[in-house]
């Protein structure tokens, strides 16, 4: 039995996104030059109120006319020091009608959202390429990882994180505007394409 129980403790301590604390507080020393899996603690005697506070998602992001038309607020450990080593982070998306925030990926972290306003669809795909998609609206939360505002005005959400830094990687503009590129002949052999036709994709992700 306690061979079995060691394993389960050890699967269960890697499923945790980040390590677990150690401490009260550890508010990130941002201009430390230590590097480490996350900050270094500042000095806690320089530690204050407005080291936990983060005000930017009160409000609507302005969507400048971006091809996706959503506008993304983050809250992560750079803007709030004081969610160091607490393994949470948060985040605002606001869409204008038919924006979308496109099938992607938090390599550190689950993420859940919360429906501020307006109407999505929203969605994940499992391992076994099962779609788990739903229509949700003000008040509403699902566990996903691509969203569509599908009403008529703009939509908001806030999504939560666990972790500190959780990262994000669009499936499509990871795939075709990595830097040094992605071979065409991986690209095209993976997707069924023409080389030509990969290319084409390509120049659609390259920087303006």
């Amino acid at each position: 039995m306690r061979p079995i129980l060691t394993i389960l403790a050890l699967l269960l301590a890697n499923a945790a996104a980040d390590c677990d604390v150690l401490q009260d507080i550890c508010v990130a020393d941002l201009s430390s030059e230590v590097k480490i899996n996350g900050y270094t603690c500042k000095n806690a005697a320089t530690v204050t109120p407005n080291d936990f506070f983060f005000a930017a998602l009160a409000n609507p992001s302005p969507i400048n006319n971006n091809t996706l038309g959503i506008a993304v607020t983050l809250g992560n450990v750079e803007k709030v020091p004081g969610f160091n080593t607490l393994g949470i982070s948060v985040a605002r998306i606001d869409y204008a009608p038919g924006g979308i925030n496109p099938p992607h990926s938090h390599p550190r972290a689950s993420e859940v959202i919360f429906v501020l306003e307006g109407e999505l669809e929203v969605g994940f795909i499992t391992t076994a390429n099962v779609l788990m998609a739903k229509q949700i609206k003000k008040g509403e939360v699902f566990v996903l990882h691509y969203q569509k505002n599908i009403g008529k005005g703009p939509a908001a959400v806030i999504a939560a994180f666990n972790s500190q830094l959780p990262g994000t990687q669009s499936v499509a503009a990871s795939l075709f505007s990595a830097t040094p590129a992605l071979p065409d002949n991986v690209l095209a052999k993976a997707f069924h394409i023409a080389t030509p036709e990969d290319e084409k994709i390509k120049s659609r992700f390259a920087p303006k």
